[in-house]
């Protein structure tokens, strides 16, 4: 009995030990995510029930205001994985403003998709995604700027379809997808199809996308000056169909790196319509607007505290001062408080 206990101890003692040594790769479980909410003020405008805000998404509510709670739930395996990115609040009902179709209450679904890493070059994800254009991202957490530009804000935010990522080479990359109507991202009302390609090389991005309704362009990129500057660029051009205006622009995004708590980055940006697109001012065609923002960026443990003033400046009248008149320009100032988890 005793050569049958050790024998046993022996046994075990092997397993563990084959199970510590395999470099299999695991299933991972994971939950991450974030809230935002902000303080808004306006320098040059009204702050009561007349306040104005930018015409970029997000942070344009007057006052204390809420952004969003955004809970991710990712699951990894060695060839397959899923993705489901759910968020509540403002800002998520204005990141998937076209999306509540299906159900009457609305829908909270940011992201939901499957991947399959077909082979160490090769992933094929089917799902809805966030947008591949752009500098900038819907949840606050990656962009430096707690306001977004007018690029990001009319260009897309999701798709609901089929891509895959292919790696060509250690510094380039080529990903081609078939979607949906842009932003639609429940299911397909039209049985129409977009379709986007993207071209990456040593981390530059240029990006296609031909949807039923509009074409776009985009390139995102950015350098990194010195261990603590780094510029970031975006530039795009958008043409709806039938010739029925657009818009172009571009910006730039300086970010200097102070000590590891505390940056100071900003926005440069222009931005043009094409006829009446709507984006500056309604009703006003050929208009173009400067935007220029300032953000500090404090870290406290996983707390961002961002204070940031922004000025923007039309060709046209497109705002209002404390007087209610017409004016070019608007002042503001935002305090956002965003949390990682």
């Amino acid at each position: 009995m005793r050569k049958l206990y050790m024998l046993a101890l022996i046994l075990v003692s092997i397993s563990l030990t084959a199970q510590e040594g395999d470099d299999t790769p695991k299933k991972k479980l994971s939950i991450s995510g974030s809230i935002d909410v902000y303080y808004r003020a306006n320098f040059t405008a009204p702050n009561d029930e007349n306040a104005i805000a930018p015409g970029s998404s997000f942070a344009n509510l007057p006052g204390f205001a809420l952004g969003m709670a955004n809970v991710i739930v990712s699951y990894e395996g060695k060839k397959v994985g899923f993705v489901a990115d759910l968020v509540y609040g403002p800002r998520g009902t204005d990141a998937i403003f076209a999306s509540p179709l299906y159900s009457a209450t609305g829908n909270i679904v940011n992201q939901l998709y499957a991947y399959w890493n077909v082979n160490e070059k090769i992933t094929l994800t089917m799902g809805n995604f966030n947008t591949f254009l752009g500098y900038e991202v819907i949840s606050p957490v990656p962009n430096f700027n707690y306001s977004t530009s007018y690029l990001f804000s009319y260009g897309p935010f999701s798709h609901t379809g089929l891509k895959a990522d292919i790696a060509l080479s250690d510094d380039v990359s080529l990903m081609l997808g078939v979607f949906n109507d842009t932003d639609v991202t429940e299911f397909n009302p039209t049985g129409d199809y977009a379709v986007g390609a993207q071209l990456g090389y040593a981390d530059q991005y240029l990006n296609v996308l031909y949807d039923p309704s509009f074409f776009e362009i985009d390139f995102t990129g950015g350098i990194d000056l010195s261990e603590d500057f780094f510029l970031g660029i975006n530039a795009a051009y958008l043409s709806l169909e039938d010739d029925a205006g657009g818009f172009m622009g571009a910006a730039l995004y300086p970010q200097y790196t102070i000590s590891e708590t505390f940056a100071v980055g900003l926005r440069g940006e222009f931005f043009a319509e094409d006829g009446n697109f709507g984006a500056i001012g309604s009703g006003v065609e050929d208009t173009s607007v400067i935007a220029a923002t300032l953000t500090g960026s404090i870290t406290i443990d996983d707390l961002i505290i961002k204070p940031e003033i922004r000025l923007d400046s039309a060709s046209d009248d497109a705002f209002i001062d404390n007087d209610l008149a017409a004016t070019k320009s608007l002042g503001s100032f935002v305090l956002a408080a965003i949390y990682k988890f």
